[in-house]
């Protein structure tokens, strides 16, 4: 007898897409996510569209007012710019500040 490993269990559906990839917590916002690129959309739109499903599917976790993080590649570039949007900074948190410093 041959030993088979089990196929892993899970709850939610595995999507697969032909057009790129989206990711998120609930599957209904990944899928339109996916939905939106395999239309034309780009990344942003993908985006904004999970984002209001999630607002419907999770609205515990999510909301207009809420976080933003996002690792995004720019045509062209070379290097992804990561992008944060999580609450408020203090004053001294300034651009300039953080070039001082030698960060970018």
């Amino acid at each position: 007898m041959t030993f088979r490993a089990p196929d892993a269990f899970t709850t939610r559906p595995t999507l697969r897409g032909t057009f790129g990839m989206s990711a998120s917590t609930h599957w209904l916002a990944s899928g339109t996510g996916q939905a939106v690129l395999e239309r034309g959309g780009n990344a942003f739109d993908a985006a904004v569209a999970s984002a209001f499903v999630l607002h419907v599917v999770e609205p515990h976790l999510n909301g207009p007012g809420g976080d933003m993080t996002a690792v995004v590649h720019v045509a062209g570039e070379d290097a992804p710019k990561l992008l944060m949007g999580q609450g408020s900074a203090p004053a001294a948190a300034t651009p300039e500040r953080f070039r001082a410093e030698g960060l970018d």
